[in-house]
């Protein structure tokens, strides 16, 4: 993956904090936003295929705080609109129609970036030294 590509999808400042402030627990809490995440997204898609406004808040909000976490920030963006659009069906009492587009999204976002967050949190993968140090 181009790092271009990479950079689009996570904050690397933000996950190098995350992973600092959470020390030893670092792997382990990732692994709970894999599992977490792919819960949330099934219940995402099955109030979206439900036209159920309401199940839509608590999963696409957990989504969005946890992507925020790891500075997975396209991720935690597409949460919150699917959150923020499910509020107000909720609100006005209409169906979530206008959140397909995002939720159709979410998935293939989510797998992308898990793949990033997990591969760069997988201490036998090789890193490039940074720009001006040498390798060693």
């Amino acid at each position: 993956m181009a790092t271009q590509d990479r950079d689009a999808l996570v904050d690397w400042t933000a996950f190098s904090q995350a992973r600092t402030e959470l020390g030893a627990n670092f792997v382990r809490i990732l692994g709970y936003f894999h599992e977490d995440g792919v819960k949330s997204l099934e219940r995402i898609e099955d109030a979206m295929r439900g036209n159920n406004a309401a199940a839509l808040v608590i999963p696409a909000h957990t989504l969005k705080g946890e992507a925020h976490q790891f500075g997975a920030e396209p991720l935690a963006e597409c949460a919150e609109a699917i959150e923020a659009i499910a509020r107000q069906c909720v609100e006005n009492r209409y169906e979530p129609s206008e959140a397909l587009e995002h939720v159709v999204r979410l998935r293939p976002l989510f797998n992308a970036t898990l793949a990033l967050l997990e591969r760069e949190a997988n201490p036998l993968v090789e890193r490039r030294p940074a720009f001006g140090r040498r390798a060693g």
